[in-house]
């Protein structure tokens, strides 16, 4: 393989992968403590794959200084240091812990200073930095000073921001949506400007000489004392809305829990409304009926509850009941009155409700809501209880003087209300919230001007604000302002009309539980002013507890600069940083449609101290890098838009970025894109056109995972991975033009190794295939061009495609190393899977094997009889096999052996086997990934999940195979 012109970084040889995926799906449960609960952001990336792969890209692979680490076993020995302590490094509970980040901050800055001494640019504070041990504060300091600053250019939820300035280093934050600005300042931004100072308000300054505050403690307490005071205000104004339930002898009739409550009052948790609509029915005189997805209202064991709507034919009416006990039709309560996708039945006529009846009766303005049941706080536990027309009433209260009569992107992929007439932000929520949310928008105003006199009183001094850099009492009252308009977008995300009940955790649930603004047909409405879910009190306790107290916590750490930038505009870069960045992936998240959702509560609560930030109505869309066709004119437009933009933004980074680091992107990527071509989706390879023609070669692919860590190990499934990181260095100018031909030798010559390290680093079967586009696309994009036979220059889309033949070819070749039994084996389920066919068939094939059918059956894999064969399945093998006395042990057999033992007993089971097996352990896990690819291909889901559990849970079976859990990691991967 050619020698690279630069010093290779860790990211660019190899990572501890497996650790990075763990600690990355592990986040998805974190919920106190962790940043993105300050302030929602979609597909925002995991933060300890942004620390690690942040720090692969600044850290020296000890490849690049041969005189330090001689030899591939002492660079072997080094790397595995480093492996060490990345796996320190992204596990959650040492996110702030000094020890482990210090010692990343001291590889960060030693890598830096050896390679200005090398480059004849050291000076005294290189030499500081290189010493035996420098103190703390000497690698701050540097890195502060000496490090390239890290930019992210579209920085959306903050977590690349955030990891560099946890690593120490300078960081530049710009997105072109204002929402996205602002959670970077709120993240990055404003914390380090107040970190270590005491809160101001009242209540604290009595204790000021007793307490240290340390970090944005003091922040965070002020954000939690103010925001008390707004919602004790906002009783004051609005709890008239808000009204206790008092139980009556007509809802404990029936009921003997409710007996003891009859009289008392009642605090509300929840309204639950039901949509209706004219019944089509000429015979119903127009009376509106429900439109109810289920009927549920607790699922809870031994406690569930539903809505029954009691209905009189003859009288043309009907009400709604709440019930209790299970209920004796749990399909009908299940689907409520909808019938199919759109579809509904009027419980009225029982003649169907169709679709396009429902939309032409939206747009014209009407359907109606009717309270179905309310939800009250008993002595032991929620309570339901049937609605009233009292509590109706009280609902029903007047607009308020402003309203976010603003359209939303009538985006029918992603925001469905429009159809149905809901085609304004304003329209999504009930007069209550919207008076609710207007008076609390309103209340930040007030808070403002309380802290900056209550700063004043505590001896903070005059400045000039938060936008121009001040650090004293009037940006202070601005920076809490922030955090509590921030809170009030979370109560929106919380209380509009767009939000479902959830039956089992019995609560209501936010608008936001995936990229999109969904029609919901029955929907709740929480108590605002109450404690429970979805109110005011909730929601800034989960802010103060779980994202403002956990910033700025540790020591150190650089100046951050969140701003609004135009990605494409080259004026949003500056020469000499590094890149690491999470563009849009294609047309998979319209962040901007999206965020107007929150942009217009925020815009009414901040514009008057950040006017800047909020110069327009709405979020700015035109030059948004998303591949929207209904914005563009079409699909081709729109991804013609993309592939343009998305070039001049790499195109800028070519320019500016510096030649020391790697450029990382990450790139989402979804299993449904991979099909017969391998992973050339029109997004994936229009982001790679986009890389190759701004001038970039790519020198690396890492995936990683999201999903939940219990699926990660031995448990059958499909823990594919939600992006891409690929790793990009600038092309040479004089890079050498080559052909189809010579390409294909050198991905047979090169790619080999790369995927025997890929296997042994225990990639997943399912990311194989991403995988393998690193070391592939590293061969292609270091050349100027690629000529096909007839001179024309090879695409993306089929350079992927040979990279996938290539893949296919060397797992192809790994099947001659096995046993005859087990080529036999795979040859014969690649064409039959566990069906039966022909002897005589089955015997021709043995021969070709040099195998005959009978002996493979003695084996103890195949059953023949009748003149038929067949593999047996995992479920026919015996449970007393022994691989010891198995006199005819092939691989096959091991593999499945190993997949039945770790999916019917467990790990300790399955490890114990691996190690009764000794050497044929190895290669049934490289069959494990030759038979994952042919039932991808084949489309048997059930049998690829078995395949691809076995190879991850592969690492814990190592470690419970010699019995002892040692500090070190899983096996690592590598990228040659």
């Amino acid at each position: 393989m050619p020698q690279t012109p630069y010093r290779k970084k860790l990211i660019e040889v190899a990572l501890p992968l497996v650790a990075i995926n763990e600690a990355s799906a592990r986040e998805k449960s974190i919920r106190h403590g962790h940043p993105s609960t300050l302030h929602l952001w979609w597909a925002r990336r995991p933060l300890a794959a942004c620390r690690a792969v942040l720090f692969g890209q600044l850290v020296d692979d000890p490849s690049a200084w041969p005189d330090l680490f001689p030899g591939e076993e002492a660079q072997d020995v080094e790397r595995q240091r480093l492996f060490r302590l990345i796996e320190h490094l992204v596990v959650w509970e040492n996110s702030n812990n000094e020890t482990v980040i210090n010692a990343a901050r001291l590889e960060i800055a030693r890598s830096i200073a050896r390679g200005r001494k090398a480059d004849g640019e050291g000076d005294k504070r290189d030499d500081a930095v290189l010493k035996a041990e420098p103190s703390a504060a000497t690698v701050n300091s540097y890195l502060a000073e000496v490090a390239p600053p890290v930019h992210d250019p579209f920085a959306g939820g903050g977590s690349i921001p955030l990891e560099a300035q946890r690593l120490g280093l300078r960081a530049i934050a710009s997105d072109l949506n204002p929402v996205a600005v602002l959670i970077n300042k709120a993240l990055i931004e404003i914390p380090p400007k107040f970190a270590g100072m005491p809160p101001v308000n009242p209540e604290s300054r009595k204790r000021a000489n007793i307490q240290t505050w340390k970090g944005a403690q003091g922040l965070a307490e002020d954000v939690r004392y103010y925001g008390k005071w707004m919602r004790d205000e906002a009783f004051k104004r609005i709890g008239h809305l808000y009204p206790p339930v008092k139980v009556s002898p007509e809802m404990a009739e029936g009921r003997p829990g409710l007996k003891d409550l009859v009289g008392k009052e009642l605090t509300v948790i929840a309204w639950l409304w039901a949509r209706t609509v004219a019944s089509p029915n000429p015979a119903c005189g127009g009376a509106h009926v429900p439109l109810v997805s289920s009927f549920w209202l607790s699922k809870k064991l031994g406690k569930e509850a539903w809505v029954e709507p009691v209905v009189d034919r003859a009288a043309g009416t009907w009400r709604f009941e709440a019930r209790t006990g299970k209920p004796a039709d749990p399909k009908a309560v299940d689907t409520g009155t909808k019938t199919g996708r759109g579809t509904f039945s009027c419980v009225l006529a029982s003649d169907a409700i169709p679709p396009g009846y429902i939309q032409a009766e939206g747009k014209a303005g009407r359907l109606k809501d009717r309270l179905m049941a309310i939800v009250v706080e008993g002595p032991r536990g929620r309570i339901y209880l049937p609605p009233t027309a009292e509590q109706e009433k009280t609902a029903r209260v007047p607009l308020p003087d402003w309203t976010p009569d603003f359209e939303f992107a009538k985006n029918s992929r992603h925001m469905t209300p429009w159809i149905y007439g809901l085609d304004t932000f304003a329209k999504l929520f009930t007069p209550r919230q919207l008076t609710t949310l207007v008076t609390f928008s309103d209340l930040v105003g007030d808070v403002r001007q309380r802290v900056f006199s209550d700063a004043r009183k505590a001896g903070r001094a005059e400045d000039n604000g938060l936008e121009t850099g001040g650090t004293g009492a009037k940006a202070y009252s601005e920076a809490v302002a922030t955090y509590l308009a921030m809170s009030i977008d979370k109560l929106a995300d919380l209380n509009n009309s767009l939000c479902r009940w959830e039956p089992i955790a019995q609560c209501p649930r936010q608008l936001f539980g995936r990229q999109a603004m969904p029609i919901i047909w029955d929907f709740a409405e929480a108590n605002i002013l109450s404690s429970s879910s979805g109110s005011w009190e909730t929601i800034l306790d989960g802010s103060y507890r779980s994202a403002v107290v956990h910033l700025a916590s540790m020591k150190g750490g650089s100046q951050v600069d969140a701003r609004q930038g135009d990605a494409m505009a080259i004026a949003s870069f500056t020469p000499g940083e590094i890149v690491s960045t999470d563009p849009p992936y294609y047309d998979n998240v319209p962040y901007a449609d999206l965020s107007d959702f929150f942009y217009i509560w925020l815009r009414r609560s901040l514009r008057s101290f950040l006017p800047g930030l909020f110069s327009t109505m709405l979020v700015p869309k035109a030059t948004e890098l998303v591949a929207e066709p209904f914005r563009h004119g079409g699909k081709e437009e729109s991804e013609q838009f993309f592939t343009e933009g998305m070039t001049n933004v790499l195109r800028n980074v070519v320019a500016t970025a510096t030649d020391a680091f790697p450029v990382a992107i990450y790139y989402a990527f979804k299993q449904s894109e991979t099909g017969n071509v391998g992973t050339a989706s029109t997004g994936w390879e229009t982001f790679l056109n986009a890389t190759f023609d701004a001038g970039f070669s790519v020198s690396g692919t890492w995936p990683t995972s999201t999903e939940n860590a219990s699926r990660l190990r031995g448990q059958g499934s499909n823990a594919l991975a939600s992006s891409i990181v690929l790793v990009c260095r600038k092309r040479p100018s004089d890079a050498p033009t080559t052909t189809r031909a010579d390409f294909r030798r050198l991905l047979r010559q090169e790619l080999p190794a790369a995927l025997k390290a890929l296997q042994h680093g225990n990639i997943a079967p399912v990311d194989m295939a991403q995988a393998s586009i690193g070391p592939g696309m590293a061969i292609f994009s270091r050349h100027a061009k690629v000529l096909e036979a007839d001179g024309t220059l090879m695409s993306v889309r089929t350079a992927l495609q040979l990279i996938n033949q290539a893949l296919d070819e060397f797992l192809a070749e790994q099947e001659g190393e096995f046993d005859p039994d087990t080529r036999f084996a795979v040859t014969w389920f690649e064409t039959r899977a566990y069906e039966s066919g022909a002897f005589g068939e089955a015997e021709t094939l043995a021969k070709a094997r040099n195998v005959s059918v009978a002996g493979v059956a003695e084996s103890g894999i195949l059953q023949s009889g009748a003149g038929k064969v067949r593999l047996l399945r995992r479920a026919e093998l015996p449970e007393s096999w022994n691989p010891a006395k198995d006199k005819r042990l092939s691989i096959w057999e091991a593999t499945q052996h190993l997949i039945k033992t770790l999916e019917e007993k467990g790990e300790q089971a399955a490890a114990d086997l691996k190690r009764s097996l000794g050497a044929k352990a190895g290669p049934a896990r490289d069959l494990a990934y030759r038979l994952y690819t042919t039932c991808e291909r084949k489309k048997w889901t059930d049998e690829a999940l078995a395949y691809n559990g076995l190879v991850v849970a592969w690492p814990e079976l190592e470690k419970l195979a010699v019995q002892t859990r040692p500090a070190a990691g899983p096996a690592q991967g590598q990228l040659l």
